[in-house]
């Protein structure tokens, strides 16, 4: 809230310059202490983002200063943290009752935007006067959800740059850390988002010190929200999008009797998720269908696994098959194609690798797994309140290593070459290279993950789009036309779509 929704944040710091140069100027004066005057930058560094007391001690230990903690019924004035940090919040609140609280139009406008594209909120401040502020800036029905000082008191959350805030605030939302951004100012703030495994840590710079924020770790500073854009799309969230089986004749409209070109995604869509992904496999059945399919139109399936590892799970007469998410291919028993521009990144993976080993070896339940064009760290085994620490470890490799880009998926996260390709980008390539475009033919591309949305968008205003459903993603947006509930009803939709009346001979 402060310093990104309202100017408090001119308050706030207002508030501790009263109560410290009071405070210091009365104190008897001794050599291994500093009794300057609080600055600016004793408030960006010392106080901004963290709870009154964490605040009151902070700023007085980079003084030399020792203070008791004191507890919360301490009285206003009293020599501890929680006494000072009282007097500061009486502070506070007569320049707020003088001055009111200032709303950035920026904020709001960009606040406004994201609901009107049905992406949920929450407000975060460490201070107990959140409600309060919110309510005098006229901007409290902007959030779905609000964690402040007052949550943090009742639940003993600690304060930033912890990310307890944080995570509180995307599990009141139910929505997972890997599915949220954060928007911070405060150096304290942007560390907390880091550190809790946000996809996205945003930075938003008003006193003309971008450096700060950036160095603190956040993805990306802008000087003004107004920088921020909502992209339109042809998204739409997952309980809004007609089960095809169900709504098979709106669907089969998109085919236009051309014939099909199935896509297909292996983990979590052909196969189901296990925890150990070594123990997943395909089904009789699916296996069965696809031998099937295969016969009678182009089929290839495209995993985030290693082609080798896909091509022994699939075991699929001519089938084509693409692995790292598209970054190695390899034809109906031909000889595997790699991206040449990924290869740079090879040595880099193995020094991640390497790292993150070691950092998660302690973490119960976490498995980094190495694939030639990628590094997946697992955490579907790992206990709730170590998820954090395993995405932070990775996030710090991928902002540590050059060359690296980083992606989330369903339970883990991976470390990939940052070149400009995609699982969209292998769709295309292999479409054309395959000979497999024109009118009489269309793409139809089925998956179940994050991954998997850049190929649904490749395919989505010329082919079919099918995501297969899961609980882990709760209502996200995707590009998909239609869904399907598990393996089991995406086979039997993919045989609709390919039926023997309509099916001819692969050439």
């Amino acid at each position: 809230m402060d310093g990104v929704l309202t100017n408090t944040a001119r308050l706030h710091s207002a508030a501790w310059k009263v109560l410290f140069d009071q405070y210091l100027a009365e104190r008897s004066p001794t050599p291994s202490e500093d009794h300057r005057p609080f600055t600016d930058d004793d408030y960006r560094h010392h106080v901004d983002g963290k709870s009154r007391v964490d605040g009151v001690l902070d700023f007085l230990h980079s003084r030399g200063i020792g203070l008791p903690r004191g507890d919360v019924g301490d009285e206003a004035g009293g020599e501890t943290a929680h006494g000072l940090g009282k007097l500061k919040d009486e502070h506070f609140l007569r320049a707020l009752d003088e001055h009111g609280a200032e709303v950035f139009a920026d904020a709001v406008s960009l606040v406004e935007s994201l609901r009107r594209h049905h992406v949920e909120t929450a407000v975060i401040s460490a201070s107990r006067n959140c409600a309060r502020v919110l309510e005098r800036a006229g901007i409290e029905q902007l959030f779905d959800v609000r964690v402040d000082g007052v949550v943090a008191a009742e639940l003993e959350l600690p304060g930033k740059p912890d990310p307890a805030l944080f995570l509180e605030a995307a599990r009141r939302l139910g929505i997972p850390p890997s599915q949220t951004a954060v928007v911070e100012d405060a150096e304290a703030g942007v560390a907390a988002a880091r550190a809790g495994g946000f996809a996205l840590v945003l930075g938003i710079d008003r006193a003309g010190l971008p450096s700060r924020l950036a160095d603190a770790g956040a993805d990306v500073v802008v000087s003004s929200l107004d920088e921020v854009t909502i992209a339109a799309s042809g998204q739409r969230r997952l309980s809004e999008i007609p089960d095809g089986l169900v709504h098979w004749n709106a669907i089969s409209s998109r085919l236009r009797g051309r014939r099909p070109v199935l896509l297909l995604d292996f983990d979590g869509t052909l196969a189901p998720i296990r925890k150990d992904p070594a123990k997943v496999s395909l089904s009789v059945r699916t296996r069965t269908a696809l031998q099937n399919l295969a016969r009678w139109c182009p089929v290839a399936v495209i995993s985030g696994r290693d082609l080798s590892d896909v091509r022994g799970r699939v075991r699929v007469e001519g089938v084509w098959c693409a692995g790292s998410h598209g970054f190695e291919m390899a034809g109906p028993g031909g000889e595997p194609i790699a991206q040449e521009t990924g290869k740079a990144a090879l040595p880099v993976l193995d020094i991640a690798e390497q790292r993150l080993s070691a950092e998660l070896e302690p973490v119960a339940g976490a498995l980094v797994d190495r694939k030639r064009f990628a590094l997946a760290v697992h955490y579907r085994n790992v206990r709730l309140e170590e998820v954090g620490r395993v995405v932070s470890a990775a996030r710090q490799v991928d902002a540590e290593l050059p060359g690296l880009r980083m992606a989330h998926g369903r339970k883990v996260v991976e470390l990939l070459p940052d070149i400009d390709w995609n699982k969209g980008r292998a769709v295309r390539w292999l479409l054309e290279r395959a000979g497999l475009t024109g009118p009489e033919l269309v793409p139809v591309f089925a998956g179940d993950d994050y991954t998997d949305e850049d190929a649904l968008r490749e395919v989505h205003e010329d082919g079919l789009g099918i995501v297969v459903l899961s609980a882990e993603h709760g209502d996200r947006l995707t590009w998909a036309h239609c869904s399907v509930d598990g393996t089991r009803a995406l086979i039997d939709l993919l045989t609709r779509i390919a039926p023997p009346a309509r099916r001819r001979p692969v050439p």
